[in-house]
């Protein structure tokens, strides 16, 4: 039985593309698609940004399971570097019609605080509604960055739900 961390989810939703650009930061920045990574790099990307969050759902998959996901042709996978290392990562989802679903976003801890965010979320929105779209969707919790609810409405997406939920972290072998 492991830990148990309450929280709030915050569902939002965008239904028309940002009007304003976010310049990029003073940083040497690429942002590069993975394309059907392996496992292990994606467990990697997963596990840099979401542990201090507790991002448990895609370790309670088998590689099997994951792989199914990740290397679907309707998701895509980008990875923001600087000075040609990885910082972190955001996951498009496009299996639901008209919509495009921002699964997981964020940055490793270390890049956090130096105008990263704000470029790369605008990047990857941008991505999304140069497909044909209708919205666009994201998640976040009361567990993630205290940032993450914030920089989303400022980029213009709207909560539309909320609900109470728990999440177990399992014991550690």
């Amino acid at each position: 039985m492991g830990e148990k961390h309450p929280t709030t989810i915050t569902t939002l939703e965008m239904t028309a593309a940002p009007a304003r650009a976010v310049p990029p930061p003073a940083l040497p920045t690429a942002i590069i698609r993975a394309h059907k990574p392996p496992a292990h790099f994606y467990r990697y990307l997963y596990g840099a940004v979401g542990e201090p969050y507790v991002w448990v759902e895609r370790h309670r998959l088998s590689d099997e399971q994951l792989a199914a996901i990740i290397e679907d042709d309707e998701v895509e996978i980008y990875v923001v570097h600087v000075d040609g290392v990885p910082a972190g990562f955001g996951e498009l989802d496009f299996r639901a019609p008209d919509t495009a679903n921002l699964v997981y976003f964020g940055l490793i801890p270390e890049f956090i605080g130096r105008g990263l965010g704000p470029y790369f979320l605008h990047q990857l929105v941008m991505m999304a509604w140069s497909r044909d779209i209708e919205r666009m969707t994201v998640n976040t919790c009361t567990l993630d960055h205290p940032s993450a609810l914030p920089l989303y409405q400022k980029m213009g997406f709207e909560p539309v739900s909320r609900c109470e939920a728990v999440i177990e972290v399992p014991d550690k072998p």
